[in-house]
């Protein structure tokens, strides 16, 4: 029978420090809600197979053992929705979605604790504080000093130093030394040495949140930059003169180009549509003062709501006047909103839900959702970006509306493709750091971290795990890293078991203290750096210092391992990678042992006198062997492990493995034959 026995969510915080991997068996975990007899459907079985076991809820984790004690754990802060079905014969369903797309369906027997479940879940699956969050508890036994290395992994400074910066044409700024200039950028900005202090904060006023142009990336080969900023506060007919001192010292900033490009991410129509916005603004404004000439009898009140609806919409949609610029290109590259990329997602997740589709319906529905066709504007905004720098030495300038979301996407792929430091382990998580981390995406809110506005919630950051995956795909060479990385990358971005991601910007995290209270995600990932390497990575070839993705559509495809990861009965199969590893690793093992046997073959043939060997020499090729075993017996012992490797890997016997004719010419019987005479060993041919 069930047994439950649910704590006050107080209790449950109490116990907050234990975590996941530090519970190899349920007996010492505290746990406070216990249901036995739960069943573990697998939603793409056809005839609705299931596990039976115990459903186990922590402060931290939801764990269900089956009758295997095979253990499934879904971190609380995963759990993006959970839902209590219509009571069934069998019991009450219980479905909980997962915003790392795992999804569970429990059948749990009792209704009444199916409904105690579905409670505690709601509560701490959403915080309302930051403190109560997973990573303000995780302990995993570092001390002070540890926890401070670990944080100390990704240097800024030192990244801009790689790039060359500061130089003579760029410098860093301490206008943002105290936030005062923009709360929502880092401390330390790199801007053109022409810019001063008040061009910068004259700059930053006429910018949506304060976000003035600053440098993100810097090419040393041609010289140009990738800066980035948010939108022009323009309203009707505005302009500003900092604003424009400041590109022009952008521009100026590269020796080779002075033209530069303005990117905006957004869609052109939507720009239209804004333009529209401001002529009927001025169509309103002159049909007011016909009317005022004419003595009409107007509402005053109701034209000045009209007007400053209208003026406000017109101040939230700005662009660059292309008349207030010199030497300055403007691009539109057509990447959607935050809310149309959730709506997007949302629809592919039903289509990946969804059991029994033909192929046709799930080909027709992956079109519909639109996702693939994000990826690629994001994709192709990204490619500008990189033919702008390295084909025309032309210095590009990003935006969106705020300088957060899709500006994050471009510039951080941008220099991806640029940059073959940023395709390391390494590289890669400095990229994140500076583009991501540092610049201000609002992770908390764009993740759901707290219990906030879901209509903030946006998946931003796994359309830019996407793209790179794309890319990994088509330039399998050019990446140290894997498809594990990523994974594993985005699991922790919604976990809250690391401070990395915590907050919305910098400012915000140093208030919180993050890096006393919490640990870094970095040396974490670098421990186990081994199983994200990727075997096909070529360092030296210089056919990948530049990327040149093609997108077209034939080379975009669904992820499976994404939003099907946790789905094993799915389409198994053996991954590619894990094959190359595992061969890669006994090639290793097998020239060590060749060098071990040719080391051992030269101390024979130096210590050889007159064709006799003394006994300590043998026994030294033999240690284990007392009775001085024929040479054999060396070759038995290095060929076995050989064999069980193959069989592992190929899946058949060693007699049908392509490496038999080795271990038959192996088994030769040898021309030299050993006897003892008097105590000494003599080796005749």
């Amino acid at each position: 029978m069930a047994v439950i026995a649910l704590l006050s969510y107080d209790v449950a915080m109490c116990s907050l420090s234990y975590g996941l991997a530090m519970f190899p068996d349920i007996s010492p975990l505290p746990y406070f809600g216990k249901v036995e007899q739960v069943k573990l459907l697998d939603r793409f079985s056809t005839n609705n197979k299931s596990l039976t076991g115990t459903l186990y809820l922590t402060a931290t984790h939801l764990l269900f053992i089956d009758s295997h004690q095979k253990e499934t754990w879904i971190l609380h802060h995963h759990i993006a929705s959970v839902e209590k079905l219509a009571l069934t014969t069998s019991g009450c369903p219980l479905v909980i979605q997962c915003k790392n797309f795992r999804i569970v369906h429990f059948i749990v027997p009792r209704e009444r604790d199916c409904h105690d479940i579905y409670n505690s879940l709601l509560q701490l699956s959403k915080q309302a504080k930051y403190e109560d969050l997973y990573a303000f508890s995780y302990n995993p036994k570092q001390n002070d000093s540890e926890r401070l290395q670990g944080w100390q992994l990704v240097d800024l400074a030192k990244e801009y130093e790689r790039m060359g910066v500061p130089n003579a044409h760029w410098q860093l700024s301490d206008a943002n030394r105290e936030y005062k200039v923009c709360d929502t950028y880092p401390r330390e900005l790199y801007v053109p040495r022409a810019a001063s202090k008040p061009v910068i904060v004259g700059s930053s006023k006429f910018r949506s949140k304060g976000r003035f142009p600053a440098l993100s990336y810097y090419h040393q080969d041609t010289e140009a930059a990738i800066c980035r900023c948010s939108q022009p506060l323009s309203g009707f007919s505005a302009r500003c003169l900092e604003d424009e001192h400041l590109l022009q010292a952008i521009s100026k900033a590269n020796p080779v180009n002075h033209s530069m490009y303005v990117v905006d991410t957004r869609p052109k129509h939507r720009m239209q549509n804004w333009w529209a916005t401001q002529k009927d603004f001025g169509r309103i404004i002159v049909r007011i003062s016909s009317k005022i000439w004419n003595d009409e009898k107007i509402r005053e009140s109701d034209e000045k709501q009209r007007l400053n609806a209208m003026a406000n919409r017109a101040a939230g949609k700005g662009y660059e006047n292309e008349d207030n610029y010199s030497n300055i290109r403007f691009q539109f590259v057509g990447i959607e909103n935050i809310h149309v990329m959730r709506s997007s997602l949302q629809k592919l997740l039903e289509v990946n839900g969804t059991k029994g589709l033909s192929v046709n319906d799930f080909y027709s529905g992956l079109e519909s959702s639109g996702w693939l066709r994000h990826i690629k504007a994001v994709m192709d905004a990204a490619i500008f970006l990189a033919k702008a720098v390295v084909g025309e030495s032309a210095s590009v300038l990003v935006h969106c509306s705020d300088g957060w979301d899709r500006t994050s996407q471009v510039c951080s792929l941008g220099s991806l493709l640029l940059d073959p430091y940023y395709r390391t382990v390494s590289g890669f998580m400095v990229l994140i750091e500076k583009d991501w981390i540092s610049f201000g995406h609002k992770f908390s809110e764009r993740c759901g971290h707290l219990d906030g506005d879901p209509k903030e919630v946006s998946p931003v950051f796994t359309q830019f795990l996407e793209c790179v995956w794309h890319l990994s795909e088509q330039f399998p060479q050019a990446f140290e890293f894997n498809e594990a990385f990523l994974l594993q990358i985005h699991e922790h971005i919604h976990s809250c078991q690391f401070g990395n991601f915590l907050g919305n910007c910098q400012k915000e995290r140093e208030e919180l203290k993050l890096k006393e209270k919490t640990y870094s995600l970095w040396p974490f990932l670098l421990e186990d750096q081994k199983k994200y390497l990727n075997p096909l990575y070529s360092s030296k070839s210089q056919s990948f210092t530049v990327l040149e993705p093609n997108t077209v559509s034939f080379n975009f495809k669904f992820w499976r391992n994404m939003y099907h990861q946790f789905d094993r009965t799915l389409h198994p199969r053996q991954s590619v990678f894990d094959i190359i590893m595992n061969m890669n690793e006994q090639n290793k093992q097998l020239e060590k042992d060749i060098k071990d046997l040719e080391s051992k073959i030269k101390q024979c043939k130096n210590k050889q006198t007159d064709g006799i060997l003394t006994k300590e020499l043998l026994h030294s090729i033999c240690p284990e062997s007392p009775a001085l075993k024929t040479s054999l017996c060396l070759k038995e012992q290095t060929l076995l492990p050989v064999n069980d490797a193959l069989r592992t890997i190929e899946g058949s016997n060693p007699a049908d493995n392509r490496y038999s004719e080795y271990a038959e010419e192996f088994s030769k019987p040898e021309p030299a034959v050993v006897s003892l005479e008097y105590g000494v060993a003599r080796m005749t041919c």
